[in-house]
């Protein structure tokens, strides 16, 4: 798997979930995020201390946002190989065992189609 397509990355973040990250990071220094395929919850990038959650043998690394990796499962990668995730945060409580849980926001997954027009979030920065 190459880590950009047309040399664009496959995963952003805002700078809303830089900030976030950051928060969540003073109290949990090694994190990384799985993008949920569940039906109800895609959207839901879900935020784990990386010493208690298993990346799978099949996981993709779609690259890193705040220096943190980002994985989706092999399944869902095929769905959206051709889009580029980007990271935001919105108001809301995360998912129940995401660590954005309980701070009044979460993050969310956007995305576009590579080679499409950008989402119109003004303050989108490519993955560090």
């Amino acid at each position: 798997m190459e880590p950009t397509v047309s040399g664009e990355p496959r995963v952003l973040a805002t700078d809303a979930a830089l900030v976030l990250i950051g928060e969540i990071r003073r109290d949990h220094p090694d994190i990384l995020f799985h993008q949920s395929g569940g039906c109800c919850d895609g959207s839901s990038p879900m935020c784990y201390p990386s010493n208690e959650f298993r990346v799978g043998e099949t996981d993709v690394k779609l690259g890193e946002i705040g220096g943190v990796p980002v994985y989706i499962s092999a399944r869902q990668f095929e769905v959206w190989k051709h889009t580029q995730l980007i990271i935001d945060v919105v108001p809301g409580r995360g998912g129940m065992f995401s660590l954005d849980n309980g701070r009044e926001q979460r993050f969310l997954t956007r995305s576009r189609l590579f080679g499409g027009e950008t989402c119109a979030i003004p303050d989108t920065k490519r993955a560090r």
